[in-house]
């Protein structure tokens, strides 16, 4: 069979090697998705807000009354203004270009890397995700001091590797997951983003505003290499390349799987995916989430800041304090359905109905409520808190899907479909430039949530209708019928 040795598990069998990986594969998600928000909380720091607000103030109009400006939280500091002033006077739409272009990278580089990962090897697709994202945040501080051109194309850089994230782990969990706990090793390794996203928001505001902006991206930067050592030598694509297994955990992957190590990728059926409805589920999903996981990902820093005044190192704190019950609810809710799926109460389409459900319906309840809160500061951040918290749900819905209905075109299904989906990425930092420049209020705010809400509930309706777990047929006829 060509496998080489099961020389049994680095951590013994409390831990073994798919969990390792899942582990490992979290971490990397992490610095991912970490190293691609920094920007969104550092920015605060880097832009000369003193030198904006004049420049913007011949532009803005009266608010009306029901929209007066809101005051800065009581008991908020005002120590970090002359850290809050930065060097660069970057304007509304500039600053939406600048977070929008890491997406530009991602949207053209999935198809190819995931191609790439399913034929050739998934491990390395991921490792390069990380490495170019390691290299170019810690080049990012001194391209950008030369010319903001220079941070567009570190960020452009970034999204290519990022793009291969997805579609590379999805091939690898299709190697290395047992059908029955799937949906646990998907959650565990896609819940990464949200501590990633944590971290960074927190690190990036602390350090901002404790050694300067540089320094964010020369530490996080530095500290996601150790990451790199440890995937080289303890994850391989699959089981049967893995040294660091047992032998017992290596056929129980193999059995559950029904594979041996040998089989020959078999070419995509286009045809048949273009024209698969459950396929089409998934992309509707998948792009109405990410309106509302952007917004709330790349855009409430700047709603925080601009309408609700709080500060750098008030704004990192809050904006990050969402994601460590994100963590432990995406857990939860991944494990609580895949118990309920064993036991016979649900069956896996239910359960990926169930988790989208409430990833889209809940969120979008909050964005509504936000519509109306008004100014009452930290009742705005726990709505937003309980958004993004349901949010967590995702991993156990559509966002695993693609391993139900293909698992030997897992990669290429995640692609397709988070290079659509990448689209809101680009286009809800430009919109929401657009919308605010010279009218950061409660009121241009409405106008941006309005229609994430809409996309959201769309998610809800088509995937509760058209969503599936099922295999589908041309998963396995793909090597008869290309």
């Amino acid at each position: 069979m060509g496998d080489v040795p099961a020389k049994g598990s680095l951590l013994g069998n409390c831990f073994p090697a798919r969990y390792q990986f899942a582990v490992l594969g979290s971490i990397a998600m992490a610095i991912i998705y970490g190293l691609k928000v920094n920007l969104s909380v550092t920015m605060v720091a880097m832009l000369n807000h003193t030198a904006l607000a004049i420049s913007q103030a011949s532009n803005e109009t009266d608010p009306k009354e029901d929209e007066a400006e809101c005051k800065p939280p009581p008991g908020t500091s005002t120590d970090a203004k002359k850290v809050e002033d930065g060097p660069f006077d970057w304007s509304e739409p500039l600053q939406g270009i600048l977070l929008s272009c890491y997406f530009w990278g991602y949207l053209v580089s999935q198809i190819p890397l995931a191609h790439v990962a399913e034929n050739i090897s998934a491990k390395w697709v991921v490792f390069f995700s990380v490495a170019i994202n390691v290299v170019c945040t810690i080049l990012t501080p001194i391209l950008t001091k030369l010319h903001y051109g220079g941070l567009i194309a570190m960020r452009l850089l970034e999204g290519i590797g990022g793009g291969a994230s997805f579609p590379g782990m999805h091939v690898m969990i299709a190697a290395w997951a047992p059908i029955n706990e799937r949906m646990v090793i998907s959650t565990i390794t896609y819940v990464g983003t949200s501590v990633g996203t944590a971290l960074s928001i927190l690190m990036s505001g602390v350090i901002a505003v404790k050694f300067g902006w540089e320094w964010v991206f020369y530490v996080m930067g530095g500290l996601s290499c150790i990451w790199m050592i440890l995937w080289i030598f303890m994850v391989q694509d699959n089981p049967n390349k893995q040294r660091f297994i047992s032998e017992q955990e290596r056929e129980l992957i193999n059995d559950s799987l029904g594979t041996t190590g040998d089989e020959e990728h078999p070419p995509v059926p286009w045809r048949k995916v273009f024209t698969s409805c459950p396929f089409w589920a998934i992309v509707v999903a998948h792009v109405c989430s990410n309106c509302g996981w952007y917004m709330f990902l790349i855009e409430i820093p700047f709603y925080m800041k601009q309408v609700l005044k709080f500060n750098v190192a008030n704004n990192a704190v809050l904006s990050a304090l969402p994601y460590v019950p994100f963590f432990f609810f995406s857990i939860f809710i991944g494990k609580l359905l895949v118990v309920l799926v064993t036991k016979g109460k649900l069956t896996t389409t239910c359960a990926r109905k169930i988790a989208t459900s409430i990833a889209s319906v809940i969120p979008s309840i909050c964005l509504i409520i936000l519509c109306f809160i008004g100014c009452r500061h930290y009742e705005a951040v726990g709505v937003m808190s309980v958004g993004i918290v349901a949010m967590g749900a995702m991993f156990s819905g559509f966002l695993s899907n693609h391993i139900d209905i293909a698992p030997n075109f897992a990669g290429t299904l995640m692609a397709l479909t988070n290079t659509l989906a990448t689209l809101p990425g680009i286009i809800v930092p430009l919109y929401v430039g657009y919308v605010t420049k010279g009218n950061q209020t409660i009121g241009a705010w409405r106008l941006i949530f309005a229609p994430t809400i809409v996309l959201l509930l769309v998610e809800f309706v088509s995937y509760l209708i058209f969503g599936t777990a099922k295999e589908q047929p041309w998963n396995n006829a793909a090597a008869k019928t290309s």
